[in-house]
């Protein structure tokens, strides 16, 4: 049983599941990156981990030049990992990695609102329904009009728990671009874009609680 996040992180090594998700998220990732306009492009993860989805995308993608990312995330090991993974990718220029809590709207501002945002291996570490419309209503703050939003789910105990958050989704304004189930069924991912207006300030200064244990992630 993993003890904490950095322990959970290296699950990818082993876990079919966890590798053909990162798999579809960072295809859809470059997918993102593909259709964005021509010049910067603005990137923001939330519980970004060691950002092994954005810097692996990056790492043989065209447009890695036109990319300025901000990852947050609170766990100090996998930001010094994620940071080297930058300096060896040639980005320390545009891409920060902030070692802090993502739940916190400040540790957006000024790289938001975002062409793409990553929000990867957070909805199944929410209390309840309640806590997941929290964070899809404040997602106006994160996204621009027209953004990416990458999303993953697990499934659990036979319930296919991503088809609320994609019910959920459309409630909130954006339009699904596409869904995956991995292969061995228990894990979704999907991509969808935010059609409303982006908000110049957050509804709250905490927009979402983060209450999973890595023993228990999906």
């Amino acid at each position: 049983m993993v003890k904490d996040w950095f322990e959970w992180h290296d699950l990818y090594k082993n876990e079919p599941k966890l590798q053909q998700r990162l798999q579809i998220v960072q295809e859809y990732i470059a997918h993102s990156l593909n259709l964005s306009q021509p010049g910067l492009i603005r990137v923001v993860s939330v519980c970004a981990g060691d950002g092994r989805d954005l810097l692996g995308t990056l790492s043989n993608h065209p447009r890695a030049k036109d990319v300025h990312a901000r990852l947050v995330e609170l766990n100090p090991q996998l930001v010094e990992r994620g940071q080297e993974t930058i300096e060896s990718l040639g980005l320390t220029k545009q891409i920060e990695f902030i070692n802090g809590d993502a739940t916190i709207s400040s540790n957006y501002v000024g790289a938001v609102p975002a062409d793409i945002v990553i929000v990867c291996g957070v909805f199944g570490n929410l209390a309840d329904e309640t806590e997941l419309n929290r964070l899809l209503a404040n997602l106006s703050f994160l996204s621009k009009k027209g953004a990416f939003v990458i999303w993953t789910r697990g499934h659990s105990q036979g319930i296919a728990h991503s088809e609320t958050v994609r019910k959920f989704f459309r409630e909130h304004g954006f339009e699904e671009v596409d869904f995956k189930l991995t292969a061995t069924g228990d894990m979704g991912v999907g991509i969808h874009r935010y059609l409303g207006e982006s908000l110049a300030a957050p509804k709250e200064q905490q927009f979402f609680a983060f209450t999973g244990t890595p023993s228990k992630a999906k």
